[in-house]
């Protein structure tokens, strides 16, 4: 199975994905630059990503808490997701998910 990921500079991943775990948790273990401060308790908005349109109706509905926290992040889209809360499965091999602005955990000053 595996994830197409666009990171904040616009450059698409193709990430390989296991069934079960977290979109956020793939995101990262593979090195792209997401900050996910709570590890995925729902707890910030840290994973924010924008699902690709042809994807959002194949995802389970969104839930008042994540939607709660969703409210906190910017780039709020309709089609806007946190990514510790979508469990990748093989009806999501193929998913599309592009990392929205404000998850960097790198200092792109610096950088």
């Amino acid at each position: 199975m595996h994830i197409h990921v666009t990171d904040q500079d616009g450059v698409r991943h193709t990430l390989e994905a296991l069934e079960g775990f977290r979109v956020m948790e793939i995101i990262r273990d593979w090195g792209l630059d997401i900050k996910a401060e709570c590890g995925g308790a729902c707890a910030c908005a840290t994973c924010h990503v924008h699902v690709a349109p042809e994807w959002t109706e194949q995802l389970h509905p969104i839930e008042a808490e994540e939607e709660d926290m969703l409210d906190q992040a910017f780039d709020v889209r309709d089609n806007s997701r946190l990514s510790c809360q979508l469990l990748m499965s093989e009806e999501l091999d193929g998913l599309e998910v592009t990392l929205a602005p404000g998850t960097e955990a790198k200092d792109r000053a610096a950088a």
